[in-house]
């Protein structure tokens, strides 16, 4: 990987520049021209290794989500994999080995249209009931990955603390709502991309810039910066840990594993009874299955987990992966009803 790629993806992953032209301020501390940073982007979106440039927030505080999965049998799978994937709500859509084997994620500007999804999708899936396991308490949020060859997550702070961020949801002003509907698509690959996303929304690059920094200050905003997608990385086993911990015993449990550093995701959901028992996930992303495996054994015995029953759920295939979208764009129609 070149020396200027390798340092695009590693370095600029969150803190981006909130400056008229961000990418002549990431050109200045690379020792290269602004354009030479604008193609390198270009060139790692279109190989599958950048997903956008953009912002993450964070769950709870705009719009409302929830993680869903089915029990597909496996002759229906692709088809039934296609038609989630074609609801525009649904951002990420992965088979993982159990027999819920169809897990995605529903983000919607309210938990009224997220329910609404949810009983679509079980209707037309015809597979049963879809389990429907919102979050509630998060404890590491980041999805950082360093492509150094560390192999660890790089969230520089903040393991085990999300849950003391406020996450009330936040009401958005309608010059808000399209500053959301724009992000959503990601900063533009141009040398003023904030003035770009203000004429988009109807606003100015100053209230543009304004907003971003109130939102990070705020944890509306989980962090703006390159948004790298981990299996193009060469992080090819993903797996989802998840464990049945009593409801007084959680927190703690979940603030120690979330101070794992190769940990990227950890939060406490709902269960699903009686089909469901589990309330505590944590996402592993390793370079292969044995490297995976290896570090869930030792964070089962490094936290003190071994008491508690729990299940490795790998994935399989990838359907569909993008930017969670909590409001529809512009040009976005919804189809499905």
């Amino acid at each position: 990987m070149p020396a200027l790629d390798g340092r695009l993806l590693n370095e600029f992953q969150r803190d981006f520049p909130l400056v008229p032209r961000p990418y002549q301020a990431l050109a200045l501390r690379l020792g290269v021209s602004e354009n030479e940073v604008i193609a390198a982007l270009a060139r790692l979106i279109a190989q599958g290794c950048v997903s956008r440039v953009g912002a993450t927030f964070v769950p709870g505080r705009i719009g409302a989500a929830t993680l869903a999965a089915i029990a597909v049998p496996p002759q229906r799978l692709l088809q039934v994999a296609e038609l989630v994937s074609s609801f525009p709500e649904v951002n990420h859509n992965y088979e993982r080995e159990h027999h819920f084997n169809l897990w995605f994620v529903i983000t919607a500007p309210d938990k009224q249209q997220v329910d609404t999804v949810v009983r679509d999708i079980e209707c037309s899936a015809r597979c049963g009931r879809v389990l429907s396991l919102p979050m509630v308490e998060p404890y590491y949020l980041d999805l950082g990955f360093d492509v150094s060859g560390s192999n660890a997550a790089t969230g520089r702070n903040g393991r085990g603390q999300e849950l003391n961020a406020q996450r009330t949801n936040v009401p958005l002003a309608p010059g808000e709502r399209a500053l959301v509907s724009s992000l959503q698509e990601g900063l533009p690959l141009t040398s003023a991309p904030y003035a770009e996303l203000a004429l988009r929304a109807g606003t100015t690059e100053a209230a543009v810039l304004a907003t971003l920094k109130r939102w990070l200050d705020a944890r509306v905003i989980n962090r703006l910066g390159v948004i790298v997608r981990h299996h193009e990385l060469g992080y090819h086993a993903n797996a989802m840990v998840v464990w049945d911990v009593p409801n007084a015993e959680v927190r703690a449990v979940g603030r120690r594993v979330a101070m794992t550093p190769f940990v990227t995701l950890c939060y406490r959901r709902l269960r699903y009874p009686p089909d469901w028992r589990y309330n505590l996930y944590c996402m592993i992303h390793g370079k292969d299955r044995n490297e995976g495996l290896a570090q869930i054994a030792a964070l089962r015995a490094n936290c003190n987990l071994v008491r508690y029953p729990f299940e490795v759920l790998f994935s399989r295939q990838r359907f569909k992966q993008r930017g969670a979208r909590y409001l529809p764009a512009a040009a976005e129609a919804v189809t499905h009803g």
